[in-house]
C-alpha cells in the first residue's frame, strides 16, 4: 500500500493551517483495497478499518475511533517503529510518560479515561513519579523544537498507538465498529490479536504445544532436557537463544542470556550498566535487614563521585536518587534503574543482536535430536 508507484496515492494535505506530508484520504484507501482485493466498497472499508484498529493506519482527525471512512478524511501509515509486528512489550512506564506529557501539553485537561489512568499510574508508580515527569518534560521540550507538521504527525502517531494498546475502559469493542463479513461480532479484536501474536511467537517454545527436545523428562525419566536448559549451561540450545530475540526483558530474565549480554557489554566497556541493574534487582528482592546497607553500597559503587564503576545518568535523575537515599526502601533506586534499563534496551540491546558475540553464540547453539524410546 505504501509503494510509491502502485500503492495508495499520498501527497501533502492541509490540516487546518498545517500542511501534513504523505497524507492519504479514506476514499483513496477504500478504492485501492477494493481494486486490489476484488471486493465491494463495504468489504474494502472493513479491511481498511481492521488495519486501522490493529495500528497500521492512523487518522489525523477523530482520533477516538480507529476506523476508515470512505470520504476525504485524512490518514497516514503508521511508522514501522509502532507496528504490532515489532512485538515491543507495552510497558506502563512508557504509558505513564505519555500521559504525563499529554497532561503538560493540555495543562491538566485530559480525556476522562486518560485522567483515570493517569491518577492510577501516579498512585501505583509514586516511588518513581518524579523520574516519569522529568522524562515527559524532556520529550515535550524536544517536541517543541520540531517543525509544526512533524510535531502534529508524531502526536497523532503516539495517540493512535496508545488507543490501540490502552483503549478506554468500557469503550465499544472495535469489532462492533467494524462490519466484518465473518462472525467476529462477539470477540474482542485486541484480545484475539494479542493471543494469536503471543501463541505464534511462543508455540515452539511451549512444552504443552510442542514436544520438548530431546524428550519430556516427566514422561521418560530422562533428565537431559533439564541439563541442556540449566541456568548457566555453557552451550545453550537454539530455541533458548531464539527467545532472547523476542524482547529485552526475555533476554534479562534468562541467566544464560544475561551472561552473554554481559560479555558483549564488557567488550563495549559498559558492563557497569548491567551490574548496576542487577544490584538494584538484588536490593528489591533482598531481605529488609540488609536494605539500607545494600543501597549505600550501590551508591558508593555506581553513583558517587569517583565511584569505581560509575554510571552515566542525567542530573535530574541523580537529584531524585540522592534525595530518596535519605530514607532508603526497596525501590529507592528505581528512577536510576529505569533510566539505565531504557538505555540498554534502546541502545545496547539492538547492537547486541547484531554483534559477533551473539552471532557466535547463535552459531554454537545446539539443536538436540528427539530421543526414540521403545
Amino acid at each position: 500500500m505504501q509503494d510509491p508507484k502502485s500503492g495508495v496515492k499520498s501527497q501533502p494535505q492541509r490540516l487546518v493551517i498545517t500542511a501534513i506530508p504523505h497524507a492519504v484520504t479514506g476514499e483513496d484507501i477504500v478504492n485501492w483495497l477494493s481494486e486490489r482485493l476484488l471486493v465491494d466498497t463495504e468489504e474494502a472499508r472493513s479491511v481498511g478499518s481492521m488495519l486501522a484498529a490493529l495500528g497500521y493506519i492512523y487518522p489525523l482527525q477523530q482520533h477516538k475511533r480507529l476506523v476508515i471512512r470512505a470520504d476525504a478524511s485524512l490518514y497516514r501509515f503508521q511508522t514501522p517503529y509502532f507496528w504490532p509486528t515489532q512485538q515491543w512489550p507495552v510497558e506502563d512506564t512508557d504509558y505513564a510518560i505519555y500521559l504525563a506529557k499529554r497532561n503538560i501539553r493540555k495543562k491538566g485537561i485530559l480525556e476522562l479515561h486518560e485522567q483515570e489512568q493517569y491518577n492510577h499510574l501516579h498512585k501505583w508508580m509514586n516511588h518513581k513519579w518524579d523520574f516519569i515527569v522529568m522524562q515527559a518534560k524532556e520529550q515535550y521540550r524536544a517536541a517543541k523544537e520540531r517543525k509544526k507538521p512533524d510535531r502534529v504527525v508524531f502526536e497523532c502517531q503516539e495517540r493512535a498507538y496508545w488507543v490501540v494498546h490502552r483503549p478506554p475502559v468500557k469503550s465499544v469493542s472495535t469489532c462492533s465498529l467494524i462490519p466484518l463479513s465473518r462472525n467476529f461480532s462477539r470477540c474482542s479484536l485486541f484480545s484475539v490479536v494479542s493471543l494469536v501474536k503471543y501463541s505464534s511467537t511462543y508455540q515452539s517454545h511451549d512444552p504443552f504445544l510442542s514436544r520438548p527436545l530431546p524428550s519430556n523428562p516427566w514422561h521418560t525419566d530422562d533428565a537431559t532436557y533439564w541439563t541442556l536448559n540449566s541456568h548457566n549451561v555453557e552451550t545453550p540450545t537454539k530455541q533458548r537463544v531464539e527467545r532472547w530475540t523476542f524482547s529485552f526483558a526475555e533476554l534479562l530474565s534468562d541467566p544464560r542470556g544475561r551472561d552473554d549480554f554481559r560479555l558483549f557489554l564488557k567488550k563495549e566497556f559498559s558492563g557497569e550498566n548491567l551490574a548496576f541493574w542487577e544490584s538494584c534487582e538484588d536490593l528489591k528482592w533482598g531481605t529488609a535487614a540488609t536494605m539500607k546497607e545494600k543501597a549505600e553500597q550501590i551508591y558508593k559503587t555506581f553513583l558517587a563521585r569517583g565511584a569505581p564503576r560509575w554510571i552515566n545518568i542525567d542530573g535530574k535523575t541523580m537529584e531524585i536518587t540522592i534525595k530518596s537515599l535519605k530514607h532508603p526502601h526497596r525501590y529507592v533506586l528505581d528512577a536510576a534503574q529505569t533510566h539505565i534499563y531504557m538505555l540498554m534496551k534502546k541502545d545496547s540491546y539492538g547492537r547486541y543482536l547484531k554483534s559477533p558475540v551473539f552471532k557466535e553464540t547463535q552459531k554454537k547453539a545446539i539443536a538436540p535430536e528427539e530421543h526414540k524410546f521403545t
